[in-house]
């Protein structure tokens, strides 16, 4: 009878402080990842490299807007290099952002509208805890177009386009 009543209490303080843990996550989490994003725009904006890189998981990918960029971490501080070596990177401001958790909260996604330097783009990412702390594991920048203005996009694009122009093999 002990062992009963002794793994309910734990079970019900174990429940108490999951529930807990889940109410301070959600609102913890929002704040650090908001912090965390503006951050990493921040570093780009104020050319700070490192702490730009520190922001992205080892294994972190970063998709441009340009079909052949699709970067690893490594890849994408050897091509970004140049640009903040200069002094200047890239400056994008938030203008909205929603994140979005898994009922554990151990997968954290996210998107944004960004103003940029080639208008109205969208943002969105996968984050990750990588020893304790919190990282971009995935990031993926597109430009937003209208819809009325897209056959005027697409016959601008369509030359480059049919370099991709290739079907899918998983195998």
């Amino acid at each position: 009878m002990r062992t009963i009543v002794g793994f309910l209490f734990l079970t019900a303080i174990y429940s108490c402080k999951m529930e807990e843990k889940e109410i301070l996550s959600s609102r913890e989490n929002t704040v650090k990842i908001n912090e965390l994003i503006d951050n990493w725009h921040e570093y780009a904006a104020e050319a700070k490299f490192e702490p730009y890189f520190d922001a992205m998981a080892d294994s972190s990918v970063f998709i441009g807007t340009d079909a052949s960029e699709i970067w690893s971490k490594k890849e994408f501080m050897k091509f970004s290099r140049p640009y903040f070596d200069k002094g200047k990177a890239w400056s994008f401001h938030p203008i909205n952002r929603n994140i979005y958790f898994s009922e554990d909260h151990s997968i954290i996604w996210f998107d944004e509208l960004l103003d940029t330097w080639m208008g109205t783009c969208r943002g969105s990412g996968v984050l990750v805890y990588q020893n304790d702390s919190l990282k971009i594991k995935h990031y993926v920048l597109s430009v937003c177009v209208p819809n009325d203005d897209m056959n005027m996009i697409i016959s601008v694009k369509s030359k480059n386009d049919s370099l991709f122009r290739v079907h899918f093999d998983p195998q």
